[in-house]
């Protein structure tokens, strides 16, 4: 089962993913884990930071895990690059 403070970053506007961690803090997560793949990555340090700088000053990026996934894709396998950014409050 996957948590409610995990957010799956993709193609959405990067307000839309801010909403959402701050909706999560706001509902009374104390963690929230912000996970991206591929080039989502730069749209996931970017909400981390916004959510940091201009609506929860008081959370701290706890951790950061990079890492690449095997996927299986149509035109056979490939490695995508992923991270995820856990910010506490």
């Amino acid at each position: 089962m996957i948590g409610d403070n995990i957010i799956f970053i993709g193609r959405k506007d990067t307000m839309d993913y801010v909403t959402a961690v701050v909706t999560q803090f706001r509902s009374g997560s104390k963690e929230v884990v912000i996970k991206a793949r591929g080039k989502a990555i730069s749209k996931a340090v970017d909400v981390a930071e916004i959510v940091r700088n201009r609506f929860i000053r008081d959370a701290t990026v706890k951790e950061v895990r990079i890492g690449t996934e095997h996927i299986a894709a149509a035109d056979g396998e490939t490695n995508v690059s992923s991270i995820e950014v856990v910010l506490e409050r």
